[in-house]
């Protein structure tokens, strides 16, 4: 029988879960009721029967005869007209863009071109659940370039192995937060990332969940350790974690394929699946990566990280390179 402070907490439950329900529907309201508008100006300066004059005209208008109602000002009007042409032709997209704010909505909106990169970033929101701020973090480290440049040059293992694994990981991750001084090594990146860890989980997906570091392995008679081990919720697998100060050399594979074959043999649950390694390196030539990982068996990845965000239109242009 559940004691009186478990009632109460489940009373209490049912006060967070009705409140929860209530600010979605006020929020999907709130994106129809801008869709809705937005649609309305668009028609009637398509018909040419509006102006820009005619929306301050309205602007001015809704001020005047909804003094108590926010949100209407001409700047902001336009915006609605520009968020209905954005995703019109895009029905399926509909029900993404009413699970997140409407600020949400107007960071993807500006910051990005392409309707794949929207589509990427609605996505990613409503999964993650980012802040506002988290969001723009996001778009400024190119994100949705890493990622599709990381899809791309997942191995056929990965693939086999994880076939959900598209968006899991990226091409480069960005350590930005670490404030980190040339020169470093392995421990001071370590310990960096550890002591920054909500920041590193925030770049690597908040489906990844720290599980140790030096994480301790033994074969034979001898002791091994993975500098991080993760768990994935969604690919229900560990990730084993190395760290390289260094430019990606062929011989780093060896060692990570040996930690994979060690988690899923003495480590892994019968109901888990096979263990994915990162190496993780500060520089890497791709043509010596493809070379590397294309008779490898194992399922890993190598990627580089930075500790600067990168220029934005050089990160799309490789994109754009790589894409071609």
């Amino acid at each position: 029988m559940q004691s009186i402070q478990d009632q109460f907490a489940d009373v209490a439950q049912l006060i967070r879960q009705a409140r929860s329900k209530a600010i979605k529907a006020v929020n999907t309201q709130l994106i129809d009721l801008y869709w809705n508008i937005g649609e309305y100006i668009s028609r009637r300066v398509n018909n040419a029967e509006w102006g820009q004059s005619v929306v301050s005209d309205l602007a001015q208008y809704l001020q005047l005869k909804e003094p108590g109602v926010r949100g209407f000002s001409d700047k902001n009007l336009w915006r609605m007209k520009q968020f209905y042409e954005a995703y019109k032709a895009y029905p399926k997209l509909s029900s993404l863009m009413r699970e997140i704010t409407w600020t949400h909505n107007l960071a993807i909106l500006g910051r990005t071109k392409s309707i794949e990169e929207k589509e990427f970033y609605l996505n990613l929101c409503k999964r993650e659940k980012f802040s506002v701020k988290e969001l723009e973090r996001q778009i400024s480290s190119g994100v949705f370039e890493r990622t599709i440049m990381g899809n791309v040059k997942l191995s056929s293992v990965m693939r086999e192995i994880h076939p959900e694994i598209a968006n899991t990981f990226k091409d480069s991750y960005m350590f930005d937060f670490l404030n980190i001084q040339e020169p470093y090594s392995e421990r001071d990146l370590q310990q960096g990332l550890i002591a920054q860890m909500k920041d590193f989980i925030m770049e690597l997906g908040k489906d990844f969940l720290f599980f140790d570091q030096e994480y301790k392995l033994q074969v034979g008679s001898s002791d091994f350790y993975i500098d991080l081990l993760f768990y994935h919720r969604g690919l229900q697998c560990l990730i084993a974690i190395e760290l390289k100060t260094d430019k990606f050399r062929p011989g780093h594979l060896g060692q990570l394929n040996f930690y994979l074959e060690a988690l899923d043999r003495d480590i892994k649950k019968p109901y888990e699946n096979p263990s994915i390694g990162i190496l993780l390196c500060k520089d890497k030539d791709n043509e010596v990566v493809e070379y590397s990982l294309s008779r490898s068996l194992s399922p890993t990845m190598v990627a580089q990280y930075q500790t600067q965000l990168p220029d934005k239109k050089v990160l799309h242009e490789k994109f754009q390179e790589l894409i071609r």
